[in-house]
């Protein structure tokens, strides 16, 4: 590969992890290209990005951006998967994988600045999705109005009964 290609390719994925919310490195050593592909497609319909790229490369990108202290981890067959809008989709497909594929290694990830351990993506993955996230705080937000009116409409039959009751017991006075 020539040295402009090279530089590209830095630049490229120097963009990727600045725009990235998170970063998480894997070891693919083992895994056919038909696996690969298939992991691929499952993240891709989640909107994240998994690249396979020289470490080289991959060291030289980080620094300078959010993910320059997890460029350690850059060491044998190495793949990342860049996530741009969600943090817990990508860990929990990288977790689900891993526990399909022995061979399927989840090194270690970045988010925020911070370094996730392989027990930090596992929580991570534990959590729910930001769409039942959005939708618990939309039913939330739905079921308090729906009380309050529901509420304030008893309030005129209770008073109706009320009237009711006491009209009744005239009449039979």
């Amino acid at each position: 590969m020539k040295l402009d290609e090279k530089k590209k390719i830095v630049e490229v994925l120097r963009e990727k992890f600045s725009r990235s919310i998170i970063t998480i490195i894997t070891d693919y050593k083992g895994l056919d290209v038909a696996t690969i592909n298939e992991l691929r497609r499952k993240l891709g319909e989640v909107d994240v990005e998994y690249r396979v790229a020289k470490n080289s490369l991959l060291a030289r990108a980080a620094e300078g951006s959010d993910v320059a202290f997890i460029k350690d981890n850059f060491k044998g067959p190495s793949a990342i998967a860049l996530s741009y809008s969600d943090p817990v989709a990508p860990a929990k497909i990288l977790t689900k994988f891993a526990s399909e594929h022995d061979e399927f290694e989840i090194k270690a990830g970045a988010m925020k600045g911070k370094t996730l351990d392989l027990s930090a993506i596992k929580t991570l993955s534990a959590l729910s999705s930001r769409e039942e996230l959005l939708s618990r705080i939309l039913s939330t937000m739905n079921g308090v109005p729906t009380a309050f009116v529901r509420a304030l409409n008893d309030i005129p039959k209770r008073f109706l009964n009320v009237l009711q009751a006491i009209k009744e017991q005239k009449e039979a006075a």
